[in-house]
Order: C-alpha cells, then sequence, then structure tokens
C-alpha cells in the first residue's frame, strides 16, 4: 500500500512532466499528421521508456551490458528533462508577454488622403482622340502577362512564438547538459584545505589526507573513470586516503574490473575505506572484502591509529537494515581521549551524534554538492553541510562533493573534487 501510494504519484509527475514536453515542444510547433509532429511524438514515447530502463534495470537484475546500453541516452534524456522544464517554464513568461503586445498594424499607403471621410473615385480623364493610334488592318500583339505568384504563407504570430521559445529552451537545456557531462567526465579537480586540531601533536603538522567519496562506478563511470581518480588523488602525494563511501553502484560481479585500477592508490599510510548507502544497495558484504583484497583497509565502525592522532570510521546509515548501522561505541568507545580522532562518516547528518563523542574532525561525501542546479538548494535543505568546511561545537565537518555522479552524468554548479585535508597543530 506504501509502495503504491508513492509509485503511483511519482509516475503520474513523470508521466504528466512528458505530457508537457510534447505539449510545448511538439504539438505547438508542429502542424497535425506532419512528418516532423510523428517524429516528436515517436522521441516523447521512446525516450520516457529509455529513462525508467535505466533506473530500473540493475534492480530487475537484468545483464550489465543492457544496464549500459540503457544508461546512457535514459540518463542523460533525465538531466535534459530538468533544463527542458526549466526553460519552457522561463519560457511561458516570454509566451505570455510576447502574445498580450498588439501586432504593429500595416503602415498606410503613401497616397492615402489624410483626413478621414469617405472616399470619392477619381473620375477618369476623357480619351484624347488625337492620341489615339492609327487604325490597323493588322491585330496588335501584346506581350505575355506573367501571373503573380501566391505570397508565401506566413506562420501565424502564436505558431512563430512556440517555436522561438521551444528552440531557445532546447538550445539552453543542451548546452547545460552538455557543459555538466564533460565536467564530469574530465574527473576531479584538487581542493585543498587546512583544518586545526586543539590535540594535534607538533609531529603530526602536516599532515595530509586525501579525501575522496561519492565515486559511482557503475554502468556509466567504468574503469576510465576510476583511473582518472586514482590518478588525481596520487598526484597530490597524500599522507593518507579515505575514501568515504560510495564508491559503487552495482555487484563486484559486473564492477570488479572498473574498481581494479584502485590497486594503484600510493599514499605513506595506505588507504581507508567506509561504505556509504549505495554500498548496501549493491551488496556490502562483498565489496568490503573486495576492497580489502585492493590494498585498502575497510574500517567497520573500527578505529585504528596513527603518528599523532586515531582514524575512525563507521558504516552508514542504510546498513541498519542489514543490523550493521553505525555503531559509535564500537569505533570510538575505549579510545584515549587525549588523542585527536578523525572519523570517517559517508553522511554529513550523522554530525550531531559526532559532536557527543567528542570527535575533532569528521570526514564526509553523500551530498556532490547537489550534483546539477538547482537541487543544489535541496541538498543545502537537507543536509547540516552541503559541502566545505564546518563547526559543530568542537567538532569540525569537512564535506566533500564526491568525484562521481549518480544517475544523469552531469555535474553542473558543483564540479567533482578530491580534496587534500591538512591537519595544522596549534601546538606548531
Amino acid at each position: 500500500m506504501i509502495f503504491a501510494l508513492i509509485v503511483v504519484p511519482v509516475l503520474g509527475l513523470f508521466f504528466g512532466v512528458h505530457r508537457y514536453l510534447w505539449c510545448r515542444l511538439v504539438r505547438d510547433t508542429t502542424t497535425p499528421g506532419s512528418r516532423p509532429r510523428r517524429a516528436g511524438t515517436a522521441a516523447l514515447v521512446v525516450l520516457p521508456l529509455l529513462a525508467l530502463g535505466a533506473l530500473l534495470a540493475g534492480r530487475a537484475g537484468l545483464p550489465f551490458l543492457l544496464q549500459q546500453v540503457l544508461a546512457w541516452p535514459g540518463y542523460l534524456w533525465l538531466a535534459l528533462v530538468l533544463y527542458l522544464v526549466l526553460g519552457l517554464l522561463a519560457g511561458e513568461v516570454v509566451r505570455a508577454v510576447w502574445l498580450r503586445v498588439p501586432a504593429r498594424r500595416k503602415d498606410r499607403e503613401p497616397d492615402a488622403p489624410a483626413t478621414a471621410g469617405p472616399s470619392v473615385p477619381a473620375p477618369a480623364p476623357a480619351p484624347d482622340a488625337s492620341r489615339a493610334p492609327a487604325p490597323s488592318s493588322a491585330p496588335t500583339l501584346l506581350p505575355p502577362r506573367t501571373p503573380a505568384l501566391p505570397p508565401l504563407p506566413t506562420p501565424p504570430r502564436r505558431l512563430f512564438v512556440a517555436r522561438a521559445v521551444a528552440a531557445g529552451a532546447s538550445l539552453a537545456a543542451t548546452a547545460a547538459v552538455g557543459y555538466g557531462t564533460a565536467t564530469t567526465l574530465r574527473g576531479p579537480v584538487v581542493k585543498r584545505v587546512t583544518v586545526p586540531l586543539a590535540k594535534l601533536p607538533r609531529s603530526a603538522h602536516g599532515f595530509r589526507i586525501a579525501v575522496v567519496s561519492d565515486i559511482h562506478l557503475g554502468p556509466i563511470l567504468g574503469r576510465a573513470h576510476t583511473r582518472r581518480v586514482v590518478d588525481t588523488i596520487n598526484r597530490t602525494a597524500p599522507d593518507l586516503i579515505a575514501v568515504v563511501g560510495d564508491l559503487v553502484d552495482g555487484s563486484v560481479a559486473d564492477l570488479a574490473p572498473a574498481a581494479e585500477p584502485l590497486r594503484a592508490l600510493r599514499s605513506r599510510h595506505g588507504a581507508y575505506f567506509v561504505t556509504g548507502n549505495h554500498e548496501y544497495y549493491s551488496g556490502a558484504a562483498p565489496w568490503v572484502d573486495h576492497v580489502r583484497e585492493l590494498g585498502i583497509h575497510p574500517l567497520e565502525n573500527a578505529r585504528t591509529e596513527l603518528p599523532g592522532f586515531d582514524l575512525a570510521g563507521i558504516n552508514d546509515l542504510a546498513g541498519a537494515t542489514e543490523h550493521a548501522g553505525p555503531d559509535y561505541d564500537l569505533a570510538l568507545g575505549d579510545r584515549d581521549p587525549a588523542r585527536a580522532v578523525v572519523l570517517m562518516a559517508h553522511q554529513p547528518v550523522t554530525i550531531h551524534d559526532t559532536v557527543r563523542y567528542g570527535v575533532d574532525l569528521q570526514l564526509s561525501g553523500h551530498t556532490h554538492g547537489g550534483q546539477m542546479w538547482p537541487f543544489t538548494y535541496v541538498a543545502a535543505a537537507t543536509n547540516p553541510t552541503v559541502a566545505g568546511l564546518a563547526r559543530y561545537g568542537d567538532t569540525q565537518l569537512y564535506v566533500t562533493r564526491g568525484a562521481g555522479a549518480w544517475g544523469p552524468p552531469v555535474r553542473l554548479g558543483a564540479p567533482p573534487d578530491v580534496t587534500v585535508v591538512e591537519l595544522a597543530s596549534l601546538r606548531a
């Protein structure tokens, strides 16, 4: 019952949006029965089905190759739908204003009388007999009269406005999605931030942690994407690497080749991993084992001592469905409170529990920084910090925007990043 209450309105909205797109992009811009109308109608039947296929293929257990075939057109169409709707809604204002402006009247003829009143036709001039042609017995041959060409049909004003708005919205949406896709496929940029910790000893001053999250290997982002992320991290020559969840969107069987380049991660004190919510959608236990085989150390509600501070990690909140949720007591219960502690936790919403346990710094991801404007506002409204560094009591929280993308491989207003967090001692 609850499933139906959620799914039915979502599907209604989905197909309602496509009905609106058909009205504005096809019905209002083409003539009934024309080839453009038939083509546009067919496209707005097939593309939504591809999008649904891309969303449901993984959960339906379809072959991975078919998931890849559906993912590119399906997810890119979803991104285009977003910006097409925004463009067309803005166009509604243009359309309303343009159609309310009265049409310009034709200019008066130059020989029209200036005064109003009924026009009286001028008498025809009397024929001049002296100029009359001489009678001739031969018939006069007149040049053939060229028939006047009919004027070209001009589109009605409403049709012109509809086509102008549709073309403008389509160009703007295509440009936005193209730019956002290129931003994602270029790979993450490097950000750097310095975080002072009161308990950090002078010996650990300048310790650098490369923080990466939300790589989202799947039907679209594969082995080449992993290589770009690994190369970006290794170029920073970090002391430690923290992989803060949402590494994958799929099973080990399908994505092990895509994850293989992670074996090349290099840092002085190794690489560590905590689960994100998407690991639990994909099979967390097999991925934890596989990550360990790649040379990355999972921290499942666990802690390890490093020179100058403790590094701890908790499972994601989604693990509670498998009785493997976050356990702060297990991760932090018997630690030395005099030592600084850095906690890896995928979702920033755990920060309020983190504060109660006296953690100095929490490293998180999950938000993607909103990934695509205007979802940046939604992410900001639903997370305590959507990206960057913030303070909550004596605890600091850093949230990375992530290195990949979920769903559409599009980043607009929230470019992907790998962040080098440099710890600073107040005693240095």
